[in-house]
């Protein structure tokens, strides 16, 4: 997939398109059923197939001060897309002046003098432009004007409910990591730099724990989770402790991973955790020994719950391209 942030990136790169556009927070199953559907649209009608995304998300410039945290950052959003087939993504900046632009200004000048789009593909309850304007029956009319059709992919539902970034979010924010899997069609992951903690894991109580520098937006509710914690390339079983460390008086967040059956040094390092099932809440131990009894009770739980054949987990790694501009 060729990633590119302007429109003058792709003039040598795309003739006829289809497209789809959205923010694709988390790239979920809903996300992408719409980008697979765009890509053998395009296929079919040997037109590129685009989908267009926006960096910063679109609420961090219109609503700085209410957004939500949001389930991918763009590195990931973009592995994620890759995974589905696009040709190519145009990521392009959000700003308040493109925020001023009215539906048909966007269309003409990003999608169809740009792109030369052909055929459009939203979700179905995607808007785009000034105030939203830009909705399906909008963008149909422009279709007649500017000679491209436009179609609009329904709502996708499990478990009787549609898949929405909200629901993700709510979901892991509750700690209730396992259902997400079936939304997302992966884990729940988040990514960070292995760095020096305050070094009790290993020396103090017997479990030495990977100490992330946390990146990303969106974590779970504080306790303790079976986790696969993927290093390298490589994934093993681990269990993950995010919270403040009640035992030790901390006040400050954190995210440290116990690695089971590994040894080595991976400081400066980083690391992929995917959380598979919430063990515990966190809590205040009496003391070292009742806490080390506990987390010793957490690792033999958490290697049970991961030889579950449902919690296994397959690595997909994506091929991102740049253009030359």
């Amino acid at each position: 997939m060729i990633v590119a942030r302007t429109i003058e990136e792709l003039q040598d790169v795309v003739g006829g398109s289809c497209v789809t556009i959205g923010n694709f927070d988390g790239v979920h199953k809903g996300h992408q059923k719409l980008i697979e559907l765009s890509c053998s649209r395009a296929k079919a009608r040997g037109l590129t197939s685009v989908v267009v995304t926006f960096d910063p998300h679109p609420l961090r410039v219109l609503r700085s001060d209410k957004t939500p945290p949001f389930i991918t950052l763009t590195e990931q959003k973009l592995e994620l897309i890759s995974q589905h087939g696009p040709q190519v993504c145009l990521l392009l900046e959000f700003t308040m002046e493109m925020a001023k632009l009215s539906p048909e200004d966007f269309v003409k000048k990003y999608l169809v003098d740009g792109l030369g789009m052909k055929e459009m593909i939203i979700g179905y309850d995607y808007h785009l432009g000034k105030a939203r304007a830009g909705n399906f029956e909008t963008l149909s009319k422009l279709g007649e004007k500017y000679d491209f059709t436009v179609d609009r992919l329904d709502p996708v539902s499990i478990d009787n409910a549609v898949v929405s970034s909200t629901r993700i979010r709510d979901l892991v924010q509750a700690g209730t990591v396992w259902p997400v899997r079936s939304l997302l069609g992966r884990f729940y992951q988040i990514k960070g730099e292995v760095v020096h903690g305050m070094n009790r894991g290993g020396k103090l109580l017997g479990f030495p724990t990977a100490n992330l520098k946390l990146v990303d937006e969106l974590f779970p509710k504080p306790g303790v989770y079976a986790v696969w914690v993927e290093v390298n390339k490589e994934v093993y079983m681990g269990v993950a402790n995010i919270g403040k460390n009640p035992t030790f008086g901390n006040d400050v967040l954190s995210v440290e991973a116990h690695i089971l059956d590994f040894s080595g040094d991976i400081y400066g390092a980083d690391i992929r955790v995917h959380f598979v099932q919430r063990i515990r809440d966190e809590k205040k131990f009496n003391g070292i020994e009742e806490l080390k009894d506990r987390i010793a009770k957490d690792v033999e739980l958490g290697r049970q719950l991961l030889s579950q054949p449902e919690a296994s987990i397959q690595l997909t790694r994506p091929n991102l391209g740049r253009t030359d501009g």
